[in-house]
């Protein structure tokens, strides 16, 4: 009986603890995710969004080589099924560095 009485206890704990809504989930339901498109870009001024593609297009031309490699065998899909097996380095090897007359 008092074993009874003890697990009935840490059940109700448990449910109580598993069970409590805090303050912080609701936060998300309060927030409509959707905003005008005047609010939409007046966060980054045009100045920080130039900066912005500048630094994209100096990391396109800065890109390691086994990054270049890896998105042309991401683009062609016989080569990212062998890459998932093989590995990206063996699977863009067998498909883009082949030589002419060679299978």
């Amino acid at each position: 009986m008092r074993t009874l009485l003890l697990l009935s206890i840490l059940a109700a704990l448990a449910l109580a603890a598993l069970c409590y809504e805090s303050h912080e989930s609701m936060e998300s339901y309060e927030i409509s995710p959707f905003i005008n498109r005047r609010n939409a870009n007046t966060f980054m001024s045009p100045q920080q969004r130039w900066r912005a593609k500048a630094q994209e297009r100096i990391r396109e031309r800065t890109k390691p080589a086994y990054e270049i490699s890896r998105e042309a065998c991401d683009d062609f899909k016989l080569c990212e099924r062998y890459a998932m097996v093989y590995g990206y380095n063996a699977a863009y090897n067998r498909y883009f560095r082949q030589r002419r007359g060679t299978k």
